[in-house]
């Protein structure tokens, strides 16, 4: 049984890992969120030690160290542009990390905390669940497994739909969160790169607060994506069945079906990094580095070859 902390208990992400460090027999020694809004951990560790403020928190695993208690993880589930500085709480604290995505914000931050790790001795794992969907999973072994000078045509479209609270929350402020591109599609920039190859070439066709579009060339794939946080992005049809969520990629045309199968992902992500075979920095890094250039680009506006949605707009 390993130890673990949590730093932002009360987040919307959190409740997945404190059920992965329970379903993988672990136990939670201490949390912290500023917000006291955490009678979630009742569900899986009540007899935790819960603090609001960081600096008690700090002491309290400098008090569990000097009685001889080690913590061996701490999960990171904060907003984005305070993940690089939580992690290197847990690496100080001698506690390998879990983070949420994006593990940071910028390329520079990623190569710091590895110098981190070499000094440390530490190891940050960050979570990149959809490496572990059984269709992406077949979706990859398809490519690799085809001809290796074909270069697929895939279209990329998430949307999901954001009330008024997200952009008086840390989540509409590009500083904070990086911009939707980044909130909402690092992960899947990462498992098409992951797919695909690296990429090669990024033009970004529209940049908005609630929406962005672009063009990625990747090794083996043109991508055509579209990220949106506005429900009147969400197509007529699925508007009908109640749905406020539209997720579809396809790859030349043929839809790739993975709108389950993620309820255990977290989980599984867990059990991979006990066992040492969880997803670090270096694999990180790429779709970190995606997300920056193009939250940094200027918009091209609708010319060339862009997201069909965007003709919606």
């Amino acid at each position: 049984m390993k130890n673990f902390g949590v730093i932002g208990a009360a987040g919307y992400i959190a409740p997945r890992h404190l059920r992965a460090i329970k379903d993988t027999g672990n136990n939670l020694l201490a949390a912290l969120d500023k917000h006291d809004c955490v009678g979630i951990m009742d569900s899986y560790f009540p007899d935790a030690d819960f603090f609001v403020e960081y600096e008690r928190f700090d002491r309290h695993f400098d008090k569990l160290k000097r009685q001889g208690t080690q913590i061996d993880y701490v999960s990171i589930c904060t907003p984005n542009y305070l993940h690089d500085s939580h992690i290197r709480f847990a690496l100080r604290h001698g506690a390998d990390a879990i983070c949420e995505k994006p593990i940071v914000l910028n390329p520079w931050n990623i190569e710091a905390l590895q110098e981190i790790e070499r000094e440390t001795g530490g190891r940050v794992n960050t979570i990149l669940q959809l490496r572990l969907h059984p269709v992406i999973q077949a979706l990859k072994k398809k490519i690799a497994e085809g001809p290796k000078d074909k270069v697929y045509d895939v279209d990329l479209s998430y949307i999901t739909s954001r009330g008024r609270w997200y952009f008086i929350s840390w989540k509409g402020d590009m500083q904070k969160s990086g911009g939707v591109a980044t909130n909402i599609g690092v992960h899947f920039f990462d498992m098409l790169t992951w797919i695909f190859g690296d990429v090669k070439h990024s033009i970004v066709h529209l940049s908005e607060p609630h929406k962005a579009a672009g063009y990625l060339e990747l090794g083996q794939a043109r991508v055509r994506w579209f990220l949106s946080v506005d429900y009147n992005d969400v197509p007529s049809s699925v508007k009908q069945t109640g749905k406020r969520t539209f997720r579809s990629i396809t790859v030349d045309g043929e839809e790739v079906e993975f709108s389950e199968g993620f309820t255990d992902l977290h989980t599984e992500s867990y059990k991979g990094i006990l066992n040492g075979d969880g997803f670090g920095l270096e694999d990180a890094k790429g779709s970190i580095k995606t997300v920056y250039t193009i939250r940094n680009a200027k918009e091209i506006g609708l010319t060339g070859d862009y997201h069909p949605l965007c003709n919606n707009l």
